[in-house]
């Protein structure tokens, strides 16, 4: 089976030996990804906007990847802060509501930069290859 990096130009891909995504056959796997710009700083102040911002780059890895949003089958999510599991899961509504994928949300201490509040990650399968 082939086997697909996808980059990001994350700063971080190349410090930690990491791909954006990975696609082995049929499956495209979405490494943890922040809402945040390629400096490294938050894209947005707030949850809400870091989760889009974030969804939004695993979109771009996805299609990059060949597969699409409605093909994700599972997300993962790492929240800095549990009380912002609301603003957190409009975002993921917004953007799965009708997929409905399989979803883990957990607390964890901190992120790799202390203004980055969520991480997302998702794995995807596109049948027919």
């Amino acid at each position: 089976m082939s086997r697909s990096n996808i980059a990001s130009g994350s700063p971080w891909e190349a410090q930690f030996g990491y791909s954006r995504a990975v696609r082995v056959g049929p499956w495209v796997l979405v490494a943890g990804t922040t809402g945040s710009l390629a400096d490294g700083s938050a894209a947005a102040p707030d949850p809400y906007g870091q989760s889009k911002a974030a969804l939004d780059k695993i979109e771009q890895a996805l299609t990059e990847a060949g597969a699409r949003m409605d093909q994700v089958v599972r997300t993962r999510i790492f929240v800095t802060r549990i009380g912002d599991f609301e603003e957190v899961a409009r975002a993921h509504a917004e953007r799965f509501g009708t997929v409905r994928p399989a979803s883990t949300l957990v607390e964890v201490s901190q992120l790799v930069a202390p203004d980055l509040v969520v991480e997302i990650e998702a794995d995807a399968y596109v049948e027919g290859t």
